[in-house]
């Protein structure tokens, strides 16, 4: 097993509803901390119909493992942020036997 490099720090976000003042409900995301990662491109490949094209990318992100139930704890349909890029979790498991780490099998979307 390859030795990990946590050298890239990124926010973690969960999609909560809130009231829109109107009435109705509005999704957005909310913060729930930072962690620090590596992280690992994958295959690409292009996505989506005629009126809209994206590039869409694997990746490996690997971070500090936490407890099953904690807030710092990645779970899929939550999502990492660095700036401008955006990686939505997919799925999530221990990357080694010691359970040390977790591994984020995550997708990046760019408009093409």
């Amino acid at each position: 097993m390859k030795a990990v490099h946590l050298n890239q720090e990124l926010v973690l976000e969960a999609r909560q509803s809130v009231s829109d003042g109107a009435g109705g409900m509005q999704s957005g995301w909310v913060r729930l901390g930072t962690l620090w990662a590596e992280v690992r491109g994958g295959s690409g490949r292009i996505a989506g119909g005629a009126a809209q094209v994206v590039s869409e990318t694997a990746y490996r992100i690997v971070v500090r493992a936490a407890p099953a139930g904690s807030p710092a704890r990645p779970v899929a349909g939550q999502r990492l942020r660095s700036d401008v890029r955006v990686w939505q979790i997919e799925a999530v498991r221990e990357y080694d036997h010691a359970a040390r780490f977790l591994i984020c099998f995550a997708k990046e979307e760019v408009a093409a």
